[in-house]
């Protein structure tokens, strides 16, 4: 007889000889904290690091754009500058084109200054800002202007910097003129009947919600702004009859019509001087200058650490939907070759 089990003890089970190793423990819940805790660690490092180098880029004294070599002769001690004007003439890349131009006027290495200009324009101020300098820069240094696919409205403008004496290149495919003022803005009166809206702010004068889509403008309303976009148009008129020496007041007003010109019209029309490329450009400023070796550079904006670690402030960007939508009623008169202008919440 087989003595009997003690009572409360548990059967002792046979080990099965076809059953695998036993599961192997799982890990104690403080690796996964360690590791929570190293994963937030990287993200501040990565954050500190990324406000340091704006603290640093907002507080250095910036000593301007970088030199790219372009052409010419690389060791030539004199210099042709190329000074970039692309896309939407806006904040921040007015403030870049402003510090190239001043660089190319410091630098007296640089004997002339190319503008490469493909832009469908942009804000009046801005565009007015860099034709101010580019003024400047011409009682010192020669101007030329090379367009590229695109130099309308605002880019037209800016290309005005050079002057009577400075000689405008387009290629044969530019697009310019569209000479005009433009202020974007939707009437969205009919919808807003239909769903029952019905805007009503408090406001102090008159004319404060001017631009209201919600509803129709009244007539006063539409004199001022009138008047606001004349003084604009009248000053970009002057600003290319001043320029352009074969064109009059009167002559510009009739092609000021936001019309957009071909190389070949705008040639026709005294808009532009030749039909050409860069490099017919540089050779016209080298023979001007007199420049036998010339070192032909450009203008560079270099992506600086914080662009690198916050994957440049445009890309990541992920800013306050109703900041966005704001902004978008603010009036911002352009020289932009564009009727749809801001699109809320799309900046």
């Amino acid at each position: 007889m087989t003595d009997p089990k003690p009572a409360g003890e548990a059967p002792r089970l046979e080990s099965d000889p076809h059953q695998g190793p036993p599961p192997p423990p799982k890990p104690p819940r403080r690796n996964w904290l360690a590791r929570i805790l190293l994963l937030l660690l990287l993200v501040s490092v990565l954050f500190n690091l990324g406000f340091y180098a704006m603290y640093q880029e907002f507080f250095a004294s910036s000593d301007g754009p970088s030199e790219q070599f372009e052409s010419g002769d690389q060791f030539a001690e004199q210099k042709i500058a190329i000074v970039t004007i692309s896309g939407t003439i806006m904040p921040p890349f007015t403030e870049r084109i402003l510090r190239a131009i001043e660089q190319a006027d410091k630098d007296d290495q640089v004997k002339a200054v190319l503008l490469e200009v493909d832009s469908p324009g942009g804000l009046v101020a801005d565009s007015h800002q860099i034709y101010h300098r580019l003024v400047e820069l011409r009682e010192k240094k020669p101007i030329a202007v090379s367009m590229k696919r695109m130099a309308a409205s605002g880019g037209y403008y800016v290309s005005m910097g050079a002057g009577t004496d400075g000689v405008i290149f387009a290629e044969p495919t530019t697009w310019t003129g569209s000479l005009g003022v433009i202020i974007p803005r939707f009437d969205l009166s009919g919808l807003a009947d239909k769903v029952g809206i019905v805007s009503d702010p408090l406001k102090t004068g008159e004319f404060k919600d001017a631009l209201n889509p919600f509803r129709n403008m009244t007539k006063r309303e539409r004199d001022v702004w009138d008047h606001i976009l004349d003084e604009s148009y009248q000053r970009f008129i002057n600003i290319i009859a001043d320029n352009r020496k074969d064109l009059d007041y009167e002559q510009v007003k009739k092609l000021a019509t936001g019309q957009i010109y071909t190389a070949t019209d705008a040639k026709a029309n005294g808009l532009i001087d030749e039909i050409g490329y860069q490099e017919d450009a540089i050779a016209h400023l080298q023979k001007k200058t007199g420049l036998e070796k010339v070192r032909v550079i450009r203008y560079t904006h270099p992506a600086s650490l914080a662009d690198i670690l916050l994957s440049t402030a445009e890309a990541g960007q992920v800013e306050n939907r109703k900041q966005a939508l704001l902004e978008s009623t603010v009036p911002r008169a352009m020289y932009y070759t564009s009727w749809l202008g801001d699109v809320p919440g799309l900046q």
